[in-house]
């Protein structure tokens, strides 16, 4: 009977003896393995540290702070550079207006569109070549600049001090010009070159100079104000819708050029324009006239071929408020034809030349 009882105690004593023996050795094996596992995990330090990974996710938490402190840089509304260049909110403290920069604004459309854009609730930077001119435009909210066109170092700061005032330039009006009038025997070498440098050399100046912010900024808007003569040239207009006609077909180059880039080049095309522009193209005509064009030259004063008080003749305002459609409107057309003269000059461009010719003999026969 010893022997079941020791074979119960075998059975129960040994085994659960056994068994805690087991579960110690288990226990230990485990201390060991937890022990193998801290060295392991001693190990992977080591070879994350040989990886460079432990490295560079200190380097990247290094970076974080920095990249944080130049975010709240950026974000502080004292810093110049605190305005987000595409008008975002910044800091949540407030929104940068949109910055344009029109030339030609001591009168006529230039003074309409600065007008505009004022109302529009832009950072409006005027420009004319006698600063002076623009006094009560700098006393309605624009900034004001003094340029002449045809000086390139003028061009240049006016771009870049319209950038440093607004942040960036988001569109461009090139409306500086004048008409220069009269037979093309009449008008002077010198004179057409005048012509060009305004009208042609000028907004070409001012577009290499913005192009490169523009295309910075990911976006701009370049409006070039031309005429109804840049598609249709009459008898008496040579100089001018030359200046005209190549202004529109730089455009055209210029907008597939800048397409890419974000950049859209939009042309005004008015027709006849109540303004003082009339004055200048009388001060603009021929000293020495033939008296074989006396005819043409009386036309000017009947039929008010640019601008004046004809009856067709449209108002600045409406000019400027299709500028400023040009400027605003996400995708806009190419041109924008402006006023009635120009709409029915376009459909006769159409004609045949030999009818357009007709139509001038007839007017000069009635004059």
């Amino acid at each position: 009977m010893a022997e079941p009882a020791d074979a119960d105690n075998d059975a129960v004593g040994g085994d659960s003896a056994d068994a805690g023996g087991d579960r110690v050795a288990d226990d230990n094996d485990r201390t060991s393995d937890e022990k193998e596992s801290a060295d392991a995990g001693d190990d992977r330090p080591d070879a994350e540290n040989d990886s460079g990974a432990e490295d560079d996710s200190a380097d990247a938490g290094d970076d974080r702070p920095d990249a944080d402190s130049d975010r709240a840089a950026d974000d502080d509304p004292s810093d110049a550079g605190g305005i987000d260049e595409e008008g975002a909110t910044t800091g949540g403290q407030y929104t940068r207006k949109k910055c344009v920069l029109i030339t030609g604004c001591s009168s006529g459309i230039g003074r309409a569109t600065a007008e505009a854009f004022l109302a529009a609730d832009w950072l409006v930077v005027a420009t004319a070549r006698d600063v002076d001119d623009v006094a009560d435009l700098a006393e309605a909210g624009c900034e004001t600049l003094e340029l002449d066109v045809t000086d390139p170092d003028q061009v240049a700061r006016a771009v870049e001090e319209t950038v440093e005032i607004g942040g960036a330039i988001d569109c461009l009006v090139n409306n500086a010009g004048y008409a220069q009038l009269g037979p093309i025997e009449d008008v002077p070498t010198r004179d057409l070159h005048r012509q060009f440098d305004v009208n042609v050399y000028g907004p070409h100046r001012l577009a290499r100079a913005a192009v490169a912010h523009m295309r910075a900024q990911g976006e701009g808007r370049i409006v070039n104000v031309s005429s109804v003569l840049g598609r249709l040239s009459v008898a008496g207009t040579g100089p001018y819708a030359g200046s005209k006609h190549a202004l529109e077909a730089m455009s055209d180059a210029l907008r597939a050029e800048v397409e890419e880039f974000g950049i859209e080049v939009v042309l005004i095309e008015p027709g006849t324009v109540e303004s003082r522009f009339v004055e200048r193209t009388d001060d603009e005509l021929p000293r020495q006239r033939t008296p074989a064009y006396e005819p043409l030259y009386e036309l000017y004063d009947d039929l008010k071929l640019i601008g004046g008080g004809g009856p067709l003749a449209i108002e600045p305002e409406a000019v400027a408020d299709a500028i400023v459609e040009a400027a605003t409107r996400s995708e806009p057309p190419a041109r924008y034809p402006v006023g009635p003269v120009a709409g029915v000059a376009l459909y006769a461009r159409f004609l045949p030349d030999r009818l357009r010719d007709a139509a001038y003999g007839l007017l000069r026969k009635l004059a």
